[in-house]
């Protein structure tokens, strides 16, 4: 590590200032070969708060302060960014620094301009440096990128069976590929023939000297094969031949194997010293990640044995980077129980090898590999790399390490599972007829025919259904009707209007014990109608006024006072507190009592954080005195104080009126005569008294003043708008005051059962899917040529559900697009968990049957649009049992737990009896809303 560079030092503001304008000046001229470079995100939070220290009294209503002013950051020490490195860092001279794997830009670590860490290193000194290129991985500017993870490639050298890695840019030619392995080996170029061995097959003999390693579609840890001509005798003289193929072929593989073999991981440590990042990454991880086993145990009680016995799907999968997107979507998949039998069993013989719309069979190899692991019982979490190459390798769309869309990944997986497994070798052309008037079902079996003649896997036997297409010209009034397949169903979401949201309200005179307060709000509302409908509720009398705050961390984050913002920047995990405070003039002070707790630290040493939910009152220039500001706490906290200390203090203070106090505070109690005047120790003696609260005023010079002695002593107001003063709950004063209504502060909406009761437009998954049944107009940009009128004709559509499948997927459609903004509809919808009756939406009546599903599986997305994160919920039908699958942590959920906004694409199963047939479900509408 570095030292610090000694330099002139200048304030905080002027690093801000000269930072700031030498990342506008790089940001604006950024292009490709330019190099920025990464820096922990630890340090850079703690350069923020340096250099931002003095914009906190002015900053979102001077609030930031309020809470905040009694911590004066320091300036940080040499930049450390040690925590980004790996533990096993290899030491050969070919191989930079390896990074963690899995690092997340915007949470571990951010990416500098040249110019801007150059200066900060001229500052502060540190390392290591960690200098990475700007590499295009397409046509435009649009598609210029930060490469964070170089490629990391295995070399294989053959015949002589040697190995050793290399790490080198996407962006680098085939050519240089060639020199840098040559190098490695002390090999010259003419005597080598490289080949793109992917997946031990020997794909292609790379010979574009000038293509870059991206356009030859190499992929990290991919195994790269050095042919050494001059050695090839002990072949034959030749390596032509297919190296899956072929007695050679397999002299060769025996050849390998071993090679590769030892960089196997025996006893927890890699065997090799020139590890790949795979091998490295999963060492480390599993040393800081849950075990999936230990998570179970803990949360719902199962021993390890009974994990490690028959029941198996119980076992997560390491994100290796942004790739919860994809967890998520294989644990729905292999939790499926019709794929988990089949790909358990012997699937090989249905591989379509020849499908040119498929991938040779290797998705499918590659899907069945990966779900047989993580059905092995008592395993630790899987490394999804196998199947994460070959995914890259076929849909380069979802390559790299940025977040993607789980419903995306699934529409692909399913449709490339089919094509690899589809049983029809050769498929005919079929021409479909129109219905011409005949009867609906003879139409839709003569459609649905043709379609398996053409195409027939386990996913058209298991995903597939069919829907009724009908179009009507507008003009002529053709009706023409098809009955097309569906793989998964994607519904809108109609819009709601309104917006729950519940608030705490405080009394700053401590009339009232505080109280939720749940109000509905128009959607798309400000704070103004938020105050108006808690003033409304709370019965606010004319001569008080709300004071709005978002609380995080205990403390007062910000004062909502501007009543145009917009209550879109609430969100529904937010904590918001409305204090009823006297009408008070623009120039008056508020008083913050932050609450704090003594905890022991890890090294045993006792400290005070902050506890609770602050309270504010407003000060009158009347306050003067350290009394005062005791008489001002004790009137906020006196409707908390328990049974006899309520009662006294209430004897004592007239003027207060204890009414609206629960008849817990009130009864009982010692009593303590009201006509005696008491002198302050005798009142702090007295049973029945009130004690000084151990109170500190924080001062203009971040000095704390002991407020619970000297009651005449005079004090200065802050000159600004607000005071800070620390309560120090003790044991003592615990046991005088109910702290619960401090401590339980509600979420602005909390997703529960009683709150999706209490919705006043409750989102049914069936009016999602009306909505998406429901007749309308094609768009503009998709209209329908007419063949009677032989013109395109903006025609009506109406689909109809015909035939079910015995998996349906649904997906909500929670992300919409339009020219000028993207966002994610946070909406909750209401989707039945038990006994989903599609019976009614199904246009083709098969007798009295009834179709009936049973939700197994989810997908979650939570978070906005551009970031967020997904998991799994997940059913295991043997042991009748929910479990939330989050990368590689597991726990256990209860049924109610389900539910939730972040559902995102859901996986039902037919309901079927003892004999076989379709349920007629006795509880069929039980959640229909």
């Amino acid at each position: 590590m570095e030292s610090s560079v000694c330099s002139p030092q200048l304030t905080p503001e002027d690093e801000r200032f000269v930072i700031r304008d030498l990342t506008a000046s790089a940001e604006a001229h950024v292009k490709e070969g330019d190099i920025f470079y990464i820096i922990t995100f630890r340090w850079w939070q703690e350069w923020l708060e340096y250099v931002y220290q003095d914009m906190t009294s002015t900053t979102n209503n001077e609030s930031s302060s309020h809470s905040s002013n009694y911590y004066n950051p320091r300036r940080p020490l040499v930049i450390d960014n040690s925590d980004l490195i790996s533990n096993m860092i290899c030491e050969g001279p070919d191989v930079d620094i390896e990074l963690h794997a899995a690092l997340v830009e915007g949470t571990d670590y951010i990416l500098l301009p040249e110019d801007v860490w150059k200066q900060f290193h001229n500052w502060y000194g540190g390392g290591p440096v960690l200098a990475r290129r700007v590499i295009n991985l397409g046509l435009s500017q649009m598609d210029l990128t930060v490469e964070v993870y170089p490629l990391h490639l295995q070399l294989l050298l053959m015949p002589k069976g040697e190995q050793n890695t290399l790490r080198i840019s996407k962006m680098e030619t085939v050519g240089e590929l060639y020199r840098r392995a040559c190098d490695i080996f002390e090999l010259n170029v003419e005597q080598v023939r490289i080949w793109d061995y992917y997946g031990q097959r020997r794909n292609a003999l790379m010979t574009d000297m000038d293509a870059t390693l991206h356009d030859a579609n190499i992929q990290m840890d991919q195994d790269i094969l050095l042919e050494v001509q001059g050695d090839c005798v002990a072949f034959g003289g030749s390596m032509s031949f297919e190296l899956d193929n072929g007695a050679m072929g397999k002299e060769l593989i025996s050849l390998v194997e071993p090679c590769k073999s030892s960089l196997s991981v025996a006893g927890g440590l890699c065997t090799n010293k020139g590890a790949s990042r795979s091998c490295s990454s999963e060492l480390s991880q599993s040393q800081i990640l849950p075990s999936p086993v230990r998570d179970v145990e803990g949360s719902c009680g199962i021993n390890n044995s009974s994990l490690r016995g028959g029941s198996g799907g119980l076992t997560g999968l390491l994100n290796l980077g942004n790739t919860c997107f994809m967890n998520s979507a294989i644990q729905c998949l292999v939790h499926t129980p019709e794929f988990a039998q089949y790909f358990r069993e012997d699937y090989h013989r249905e591989i379509n090898w020849q499908n040119p719309l498929g991938m040779v069979g290797e998705l499918a190899l590659a899907f069945g590999d990966l779900l047989r692991k993580l059905w092995a019982p008592g395993r630790a979490p899987v490394a999804p790399r196998p199947f994460k190459a070959k995914l890259a390798r076929f849909a380069p769309q979802f390559s790299g390490y940025n977040q993607h869309d789980s419903q995306e990944l699934l529409a692909f997986l399913l449709d490339g599972l089919h094509e690899d497994l589809n049983r029809v070798k050769y498929k005919p052309y079929i021409k479909s007829k129109d219905a011409d008037g005949r009867p609906d079902e003879e139409v839709a079996d003569e459609y649905w025919a043709n379609h398996i003649a053409r195409n027939d896997s386990i996913i058209v036997d298991v995903c597939q259904g069919q829907y009724k297409s009908t179009l009507v010209c507008p003009v002529c009034g053709k009706v023409s009707v098809t009955f097309d397949p569906f793989m998964y169903l994607s519904l809108p979401l109609p819009s709601t209007t309104t917006r729950t949201m519940t608030v705490m309200v405080f009394s700053s005179e401590g009339g009232t014990l505080p109280m939720p307060c749940t109000v509905t709000l128009p959607k798309q509302g400000k704070c103004k109608d938020l105050m108006q409908a808690i003033g409304n509720a709370c019965s606010l009398k004319n001569g008080e006024k709300l004071l709005l705050a978002e609380i995080q961390s205990h403390l007062i984050h910000r004062f909502l006072e501007d009543p145009l913002i917009s209550l879109s920047s609430i969100k529904d995990d937010d904590h918001l507190a409305a204090y009823k405070l006297p009408k008070y003039a623009k120039t008056a002070t508020f008083l913050q009592l932050i609450h704090r707790r003594k905890e022991v630290d890890s090294v045993n040493t006792a400290i005070w954080k902050p506890y609770g939910t602050p309270l504010v009152a407003s000060i009158s220039e009347d306050v003067k005195r350290r009394g005062d500001i005791q008489s001002i706490v004790q009137a906020m906290l006196a409707p908390m104080l328990r049974s006899e200390k309520a009662e006294s203090y209430f004897k004592r203070k007239t003027s207060i009126s204890p009414p609206n106090l629960s008849k817990e505070l009130i009864q009982g109690g010692a009593h303590s005569d009201s006509g005696v005047s008491m002198t302050e120790d005798e009142e702090s003696s007295s049973k029945g008294g009130i004690p000084k609260l151990p109170l500190q005023l924080v001062d203009e010079n971040n000095v704390c003043i002991d407020l619970s002695t000297g009651e005449h002593e005079a004090i200065q107001l802050s000159t600004s708008s607000s005071m800070l003063v620390f309560m120090d709950w003790s044991e003592k004063e615990l046991q005088k005051y109910d702290t619960r209504y401090l401590e339980n502060l509600p979420e602005v909406f909390k997703y529960g059962p009683a709150t999706k009761k209490a919705r006043t437009e409750p989102l049914s998954l069936y009016t999602c899917l009306e909505a998406f049944l429901r007749e309308e107009p094609l768009v503009p940009e998709d209209m329908w040529l007419c063949p009677q009128c032989n013109e395109r004709r903006q025609a009506s559509k109406k689909l109809d559900l015909w035939r079910l499948p015995e998996v349906l997927v649904i997906h909500l459609k929670r992300f919409s697009y339009s020219r000028s903004m993207k966002h994610k509809l946070e909406t909750f919808v209401n989707f039945p968990i038990h006994d989903l009756d599609l019976t009614d939406y199904v246009a083709h009546k098969s007798g009295s049957s009834r179709q009936l599903y049973e939700l197994y599986a989810l997908s979650n997305h939570y978070g906005g649009m551009g970031s967020g994160h997904y998991t799994a919920h997940v059913k295991l039908l043997d042991e009748n049992r929910w479990y939330n699958f989050d990368d590689s942590h597991i726990s256990s959920l209860t049924e109610e737990e389900v539910k939730s906004a972040a559902a995102y694409v859901l996986f039902y199963r037919r309901v079927k009896n003892e004999e076989g047939c379709v349920s007629n479900g006795a509880q069929s509408s039980a959640d229909h809303v």
